[in-house]
């Protein structure tokens, strides 16, 4: 023990931990380097150019000249390639309408062909954009954020645009260069988007009771259209179905268990089979059982890898690095081929057409079908296809649930941490861990395994903080690993939660 504290503290000490990281750094920095300047004289706040996405908190650091600039950037980099058409949607937070219209203004003046789908959830801009045949889409939404949170979620050419596509635009010179004047004109998809959820269920003459929760979300209308429509053959407790960017619920987020105590509250009152949740704009996923107790992402792509590998052996399935061990481990066992990637819905895509994986998920609900659907996350049709396997069960949920492998595990843990020290943080155990000759995966953050099970520590890519993780398959295994896990975050002043 002594020995690894040494390690750690040279590590300290060869490690920068105030400055911020460039872009280029092996770290994996969220944050850019330096800010982008536009010929008007406006920059991007570095910190809301994220790995993801575009994301910061209005009046602070995201401001209607930011939708502005992106708009005329994202514009200029389409018609520098060719491309002139874009479909654009946004989620119902309350700063969402300016933002857009100041992002339509700046696309439209480069000579782009905007489709404005309005207001909906996440995963209809992205069918928006298959079915329209646009070059590009653009979502105005703040996920799982504050309230007061927004940003822009991009795709370009039918693949996300990320990481090194979002430095080159932010911080590329805009050019001189005139397109003409685009347009924009407003296309609803709602109904046809609707009808391409429907096409996959197929619901028995077993009647579930289910309790839904869109968290006043943009995917509420969706969810209460849906209800409404009576073809899910389900009695329905819907709560929190009106779109309201203030959130006075909860927290559209959910990952965390407080968030879904309503919902539970619902299912336990009114007997369901089970209560689904969504995030803020619909391409995350929470579940909770019979009993009230809560499924997480990792737990239920079990249940549909089990699915689809039934018809599909051999099928490759991918799991992000805070997946239980216990998934890959089913995925094997049921003859499917187990892939571990690093978190986030950009690089999740990224691996599906690098494997052509059938199915993917992570832990915080985004989850990925592609054997019969288009391959990006969408949280209302992970929903319809649970209720797909439960309508062909004799089980219910909450036998289901009780069948599945155990292990001891935490759920994701978040410490809150700069986005200055994050990555140095862990590049710094990092570095401790290699020192000491322990054995760990760092496709993203470090992923220790030990003969007591496994920890995780990594740097959030969406917020200032460190989430950590640990699994084992003993009481006494999973407190092994925690303290592990606890003296190398005790240098930085850091402590579990």
């Amino acid at each position: 023990m002594k020995r690894m504290k040494r390690l750690i503290l040279m590590a300290l000490m060869s490690t920068t931990l105030c400055s911020p990281i460039s872009y280029a750094s092996s770290s994996g920095s969220e944050d850019l380097a330096s800010p982008a300047s536009s010929s008007s004289g406006h920059s991007f706040n570095p910190k809301i150019l994220r790995e993801y996405d575009i994301r910061g908190t209005m009046g602070q650091t995201l401001s209607i000249k930011d939708a502005l600039l992106l708009g005329q950037r994202f514009g200029q980099m389409m018609q520098k390639n060719g491309l002139k058409t874009l479909s654009l949607g946004f989620d119902g937070r309350l700063s969402s309408p300016e933002l857009t219209a100041a992002l339509i203004d700046g696309l439209t003046q480069t000579g782009i062909q905007v489709y404005n789908i309005g207001l909906g959830p996440t995963p209809m801009l992205y069918f928006a954009i298959k079915h329209l045949e646009t070059n590009a889409g653009i979502m105005v939404n703040g996920s799982h954020n504050p309230a007061l949170d927004n940003g822009f979620k991009m795709a370009l050419k039918n693949r996300p645009f990320f990481a090194k596509d979002i430095q080159l635009l932010a911080n590329g010179p805009s050019e001189s260069k005139t397109y003409g004047v685009g347009i924009s004109q407003e296309v609803s998809v709602s109904k046809i988007y609707m009808d391409r959820l429907l096409k996959d269920y197929k619901p028995t003459s077993r009647r579930l009771k289910v309790a839904w929760d869109p968290g006043n979300g943009s995917a509420g209308e969706i969810i209460q259209s849906l209800i409404d429509g009576k073809k899910l053959n389900v009695e329905s407790f819907p709560i929190n179905t009106k779109i309201d960017g203030n959130f006075p619920n909860h927290h559209p987020d959910p990952t965390v268990a407080e968030n879904l105590k309503q919902l539970q509250e619902t299912v336990l009152q009114n007997k369901c089979d089970l209560g689904i949740v969504f995030d803020g704009d619909g391409d995350r996923i929470g579940v909770v059982d019979g009993q009230g107790r809560i499924l997480w992402g990792d737990q239920l792509m079990i249940l549909w890898s089990r699915d689809i590998l039934s018809r599909n052996p051999g099928a490759t399935i991918v799991a992000d690095v805070k997946a239980s061990q216990v998934l890959f481990d089913d995925i094997e066992k049921n003859k499917g081929k187990p892939v571990m990637a690093r978190t986030g819905h950009s690089y999740i895509k990224t691996e599906i057409a690098k494997t052509g994986a059938l199915l993917a998920g992570e832990m915080s609900g985004h989850i990925f079908f592609n054997d019969i659907y288009y391959g990006y996350d969408d949280a209302i049709y992970a929903a319809l296809r649970l209720l797909n396997i439960l309508h062909q069960s004799d089980k219910t949920l909450s036998e289901i649930f009780d069948a599945l492998p155990k292990s001891i595990n935490t759920p994701e843990m978040r410490i809150d941490c700069p986005d200055d020290r994050k990555f140095n943080i862990v590049a710094a155990i990092k570095k401790a861990l290699k020192e000491a000759e322990v054995a760990f995966n760092d496709i993203d953050g470090v992923r220790v395994q030990t003969k007591d099970g496994w920890w995780l520590l990594r740097a959030s890519n969406t917020q200032a903080l460190l989430g950590v993780r640990a699994e084992s398959q003993t009481e006494e295994g999973l407190k092994t690993l925690l303290g592990q896990l606890q003296s190398y975050m005790e240098p930085f002043g850091l402590k579990l939660p």
